[in-house]
Parts: C-alpha cells; sequence; structure tokens
C-alpha cells in the first residue's frame, strides 16, 4: 500500500509538471490562431516563426547573454567557492558568504531595482554606462554566481583532499594540482553550474526588464510583452523548439555527468587497487 500511494504521487506530481508543457507543445501544430481552439494540425507557426525578426533578434541576444553570464558565473562562483571551502576561518568570511548566498533569498524585483538605481547614479556621475546587453549580463552573473558556488561548493567538500596532497608530494606545483587533479575532480559540478545559471539567464524576465535598453530586448521580453495582447501561435512554436533544445541538452548532460561519475569511481579503485599491490 505504501508503494503503491508513493507510485501514485509521483505520478500526479509528473502530470502536474509536464501537462501544460505537452499542451504547449501539441498547440504548437493547431492551424487556429486561437491557441485554446483546435482547428487542425499544421507546421505554418514554425514558418512564420523562423521569418519574425523580432522572435529571432531576441532569441540571439537572450543566447548570447545566457552564454556570457553563466561562463562569468561559473568563473567567480569557482573562486567564491574554494576561498570558502580551502581557506579556513579568515577575517571577513562570514561576510563574504552572506553576500554569496543574499542573491538566492533576495528577490528579483529588489536585486533589479538595485541595480537600476545604481546604474542610474553611476551614469548621472560619470556619463556611463548606458543600460542595454552589458548591463543585462551585470544582473544576470551577480545572480548566477550565487547559484553557481552553492553548486561547486558541494562538490568541493567531497573531494578527498589526500589526492592533492599526494600530487604535491609527487612535485606538483598549486596550480599544476588545481588544472591536473582538482579540476577534472570537480568538472560535473561545473557544468552543472553552468547549465543552471545558462537556464536562469536564458528566460529571466524581471532584471532583465529593468535593466534593458534599445537594441537589448531579451526573447522572454518580447513574449511577456506580446502575452499582454494575446499570445501569437508562433510563440508556441518557438517555446516548442526551445523544449526540444533544453531536452538534448539535459540528457547529453546526464549521460556525460554518469559516464565521469564511472570514469572517476573506476581510477579511484584502480589507485586503491594499485596502493595495496
Amino acid at each position: 500500500m505504501k508503494n503503491l500511494f508513493g507510485r501514485s504521487w509521483l505520478i500526479a506530481v509528473f502530470i502536474f509538471l509536464y501537462i501544460p508543457i505537452v499542451t504547449l507543445v501539441v498547440y504548437s501544430f493547431n492551424d487556429s490562431r486561437l491557441s485554446t481552439v483546435w482547428t487542425g494540425f499544421t507546421f505554418k507557426w514554425y514558418v512564420d516563426a523562423s521569418h519574425d525578426r523580432e522572435l529571432i533578434d531576441g532569441l540571439i541576444i537572450s543566447l548570447k547573454l545566457a552564454f556570457m553570464s553563466a561562463t562569468l558565473s561559473v568563473i567567480f562562483g569557482t573562486f567564491t567557492a574554494f576561498v570558502l571551502v580551502r581557506y579556513g576561518r579568515f577575517k571577513g568570511r562570514g561576510l563574504l558568504s552572506s553576500m554569496a548566498n543574499a542573491p538566492l533569498v533576495m528577490p528579483d524585483v529588489i536585486v533589479g531595482i538595485s541595480l537600476l538605481l545604481m546604474l542610474v547614479a553611476l551614469q548621472k556621475w560619470l556619463g556611463f554606462p548606458e543600460r542595454g546587453i552589458g548591463t543585462i549580463l551585470l544582473g544576470h552573473a551577480l545572480i548566477g554566481t550565487s547559484f553557481a558556488t552553492v553548486v561547486i561548493i558541494s562538490r568541493l567538500r567531497e573531494i578527498d583532499l589526500r589526492l592533492e596532497e599526494a600530487a604535491m608530494d609527487l612535485g606538483c606545483k598549486p596550480f599544476q594540482v588545481f588544472w591536473l587533479v582538482t579540476l577534472p575532480l570537480i568538472a560535473s559540478a561545473l557544468v552543472s553550474a553552468f547549465l543552471l545559471t545558462f537556464t536562469l539567464s536564458f528566460d529571466d524576465v524581471v532584471i532583465a526588464a529593468f535593466l534593458s535598453g534599445p537594441g537589448s530586448t531579451t526573447l522572454p521580453l518580447v513574449i511577456f510583452s506580446r502575452a499582454r495582447l494575446g499570445l501569437d501561435p508562433s510563440i508556441n512554436a518557438v517555446a516548442t523548439v526551445i523544449i526540444v533544445v533544453v531536452s538534448i541538452g539535459v540528457i547529453a548532460s546526464s549521460l556525460y555527468q554518469l559516464r565521469a561519475e564511472r570514469r572517476r569511481q573506476r581510477e579511484v579503485a584502480d589507485a586503491y587497487a594499485q596502493g595495496k599491490g
């Protein structure tokens, strides 16, 4: 009875999560301009979306922002995680930890308003920066760094320090230890952090709305602006393409992490066997 309840609850959760997505995909092939009225099967909305300049430009901007934001977030998050995990207690550690975690619990609207006020003040005093892709990137990297730090910290704490100590005993310098030992061990966490922060940046609306300027309208902002007037079915087509691409990326990432973890376990087992031999 307990197993039946657990399975039923799991199925109910999956239905709740994925029925809206399945509905969106199905209605992306609807011949009617009304998203809720099915009149026939068609691919015309995909053709219309491929010729919609506003949607394509927004998609390109969103992809560029997400890639740059995820890259910066992983770099800054790695440095922050190493300082918090490997350098023990130091003056200002509590403040650094609090500041790194603050964006996780801070509402996006508060972060967006704060950054907007700061940028307006800087522009008034210094004459720059103008709101655009650069300012959106700043906001996304700020949020993304916090998420990346949490993911990387959790992996760093699992690493056996004896592996790094053994490398140093064999003559490796600190940079070589990081590059040859530590980095491969945290590679799966870096990939996870990149994908997470990429997604957070790609679908952000609130921060981008505060920090965007002329020529920097992201795809979520385009969709949000059109939703207020009634969704065009071409939006469903774009969303379906994104869902397919993201699904492929998630599957590929999961397979990569699984293989990397198995390879790491084999290497550790081989090293342990050689040590005993």
